[in-house]
């Protein structure tokens, strides 16, 4: 049994089929998903399409990459989104410096503000971080008390050793299925099964063998695979590991 850490079921490219995408991933062994938000527009939206099923699973937050939807009082009416609904974790939050034109203060603004309510309500944080992972681990240091996870991540061994040692995981998906990613890949091999999350991204990230096409949750079970192989593991392994760690760090049933 799998669980999809990051997939953004909500979003309007999975609104015409997203009861046959829920359908296609549970026949995949994708007993669970985590659907980050993207913007404060979003929330009510996402809160309804995770109430259908009991596999989906919330988080809210305030994407970096969004940032001209992002307005002060977002992060207000935040804490009372968490109040009210208890999401399983704050995000998708974070930065990046790799889209040209959005500001970084502005940025370390809105990603400070949600660690700080991540750490005030001991909730973890789902971490975008393209291009900033030093940016991000400093920012993960100077607020600290905080976990969570570093989605689709790119960087270092020793970025990723440094999470680590502050209590993240770091999340994997379609971009280690391509045999080009070899840091990628080399990273995956060696690391302890006990940091690594599994995740799609999907509409987005798709994998090897659907490259140019729509990402969905289904194609977790390739991932999988991927990594087994990479590792020299059955797949069973990994999938084992990886739920339990997602059930840990989020708080969710255990399907075992």
């Amino acid at each position: 049994m799998l669980v999809d850490s990051h997939c953004h079921l909500d979003v309007a490219e999975l609104a015409h089929d997203r009861a046959a995408v829920i359908a296609r991933a549970r026949a995949a062994s994708v007993v669970a998903q985590v659907v980050p938000a993207i913007d404060a527009q979003g929330w009510p939206g996402l809160r309804d399409v995770c109430a259908a099923d009991e596999g989906l699973h919330a988080a809210y937050g305030l994407h970096p990459v969004y940032l001209s939807s992002h307005r002060p009082e977002d992060l207000q009416d935040l804490r009372g989104w968490i109040e009210r609904e208890r999401p399983v974790a704050i995000g998708e939050c974070g930065l990046d410096h790799f889209v040209e034109g959005l500001d970084p203060e502005s940025q370390r603004f809105y990603f400070d503000a949600q660690l700080k309510l991540a750490r005030e309500y001991a909730l973890p944080v789902i971490v975008h971080a393209r291009k900033a992972v030093d940016a991000v681990i400093a920012a993960i240091r100077r607020v600290g008390g905080l976990r969570g996870v570093v989605h689709s991540f790119s960087g270092s061994p020793q970025q990723a050793r440094q999470l680590w040692d502050m209590g993240f995981l770091i999340g994997i998906g379609g971009p280690v299925t391509y045999e080009r990613a070899q840091r990628l890949r080399r990273l995956v091999r060696g690391m302890p099964l006990e940091y690594l999350l599994l995740e799609t991204d999907s509409p987005d990230q798709p994998d090897a063998e659907i490259r140019g096409q729509r990402n969905e949750p289904a194609r977790l079970a390739f991932i999988c695979e991927t990594i087994a192989r990479l590792r020299g593991q059955p797949a069973e392994a990994v999938a084992g590991a990886t739920t339990a760690n997602a059930v840990r760090l989020f708080g969710l049933a255990d399907p075992m």
